[in-house]
């Protein structure tokens, strides 16, 4: 479903009012499957978006390290925080990358399930730890990590968390509005798995 307004705690934002960002929008749509609600908010600051839209298309197409691996980086450290916003549009982005939706409604057991890899687990113990505040990672991880990914990957691996660090507290902090296409996929995908809604610290999904 298109989005026409983005409610926040500010109130409507109205799609329509930035044309200008027609181009930005409808490739956003074209890699998420929807307008995310949160751009529109950041389009009342033009000089944000552009910005934030440069960031998060350099991360993401990075060949570093596969999109599948960078969603599931981008769910656990938004389980971690325990952003909602951002924990719906993780999952949904991580199940159009590839990744399967038993796998997904898994992760919050990563570290005992047979669906996660060694190389897999490294990176989510990152994830999880740097998503929390105050951040718990430590050199421990690095190490860790250092035995699967080369410096350059890790990079990548920090950029998506941190990228999210940024989603996280700008949804939460506006109180943006879900949208229907992530909404649906949780109630119709995960919760029938059996998806634990009580995540790390309690926090939810």
């Amino acid at each position: 479903m298109d989005n026409k307004n983005a409610t926040s705690f500010l109130g409507d934002a109205d799609r329509g009012s930035f044309r200008k960002f027609d181009d930005l929008f409808e490739g956003v749509e074209a890699f998420m499957g929807y307008l995310p609600n949160a751009h529109i908010l950041m389009a009342e600051r033009p000089e944000l978006l552009i910005a934030f839209s440069q960031l998060a298309r350099s991360i993401f197409q990075s060949q570093e390290i596969d999109l599948e691996t960078k969603q599931l980086i981008a769910l656990a450290s938004s389980l971690s925080s325990g952003c909602k916003y951002c924990q719906a549009h993780t999952s949904h982005g991580a199940e159009r990358a590839g990744v399967s939706v038993k796998k997904i409604s898994e992760i919050l057991n990563y570290t005992d399930s047979p669906l996660y890899g060694q190389k897999e687990k490294a990176v989510l113990d990152l994830a999880f730890a740097a998503g929390k505040a105050p951040n718990l990672s430590s050199k421990e991880h690095f190490d860790n990590l250092k035995k699967y990914y080369s410096k350059g990957q890790i990079i990548d691996i920090v950029s998506v968390i941190s990228l999210f660090g940024y989603l996280n507290r700008w949804n939460d902090t506006l109180g943006t509005s879900l949208e229907d296409i992530p909404s649906e996929f949780v109630e119709k995908h995960l919760k029938p798995l059996g998806w634990n809604e009580e995540g790390e610290d309690g926090n939810t999904i």
